[in-house]
């Protein structure tokens, strides 16, 4: 783990709120000059803690509804086919995440998709197509209570 000072933690708060922010906004902000924040920023960039900004979408102005996770299993879980699974899930652009997992499960997928025809179009067409999976279980969204992109550095740091 990487030794971050109070401001640091500050300067990552505020950006991961919106980072669109500027270094002198945020020293405005932080009650600091303008160039040491833009310096801690850079440092922050360059040691990786900020691995890129980007514009966070609003999915149901945009008519993609429907958040799906999938629980997945594997015929059989011999290196080759990890591999490969996860070399083909990355190419698929409605899985927004994917981890393997502990327990009953070797893969959990979420998947964003406009409706539950999508869904079942990507799983047949996609999903399924591929060799090595040998159980899809679909567990559909039905109302969003918390999405949030920050991570929790006020209890975790």
């Amino acid at each position: 783990m990487i030794d971050l000072s109070e401001q640091d933690i500050k300067i990552l708060k505020l950006l991961q709120s919106d980072a669109d922010r500027s270094s002198s906004d945020i020293a405005e902000i932080l009650n600091m000059s303008q160039s040491p924040c833009w310096r801690r920023i850079n440092q922050l960039i360059q040691k990786d803690i900020i691995n890129k900004k980007v514009a966070v979408l609003n999915r149901e102005k945009l008519g993609i509804d429907l958040v799906a996770f999938s629980t997945i299993n594997l015929r059989e879980t011999r290196r080759r086919h990890l591999e490969e699974f996860e070399d083909r899930v990355k190419e698929f652009e409605e899985v927004v995440e994917c981890y393997t997992m502990t327990g009953s499960w070797d893969y959990m997928l979420k998947i964003v998709v406009r409706d539950i025809r999508q869904y079942e179009k990507f799983v047949r067409s996609k999903l399924l197509e591929l060799p090595m999976i040998g159980e899809v279980h679909s567990h559909l969204a039905v109302t969003e209570i918390k999405n949030t992109t920050e991570l929790p550095l006020n209890t975790q740091l």
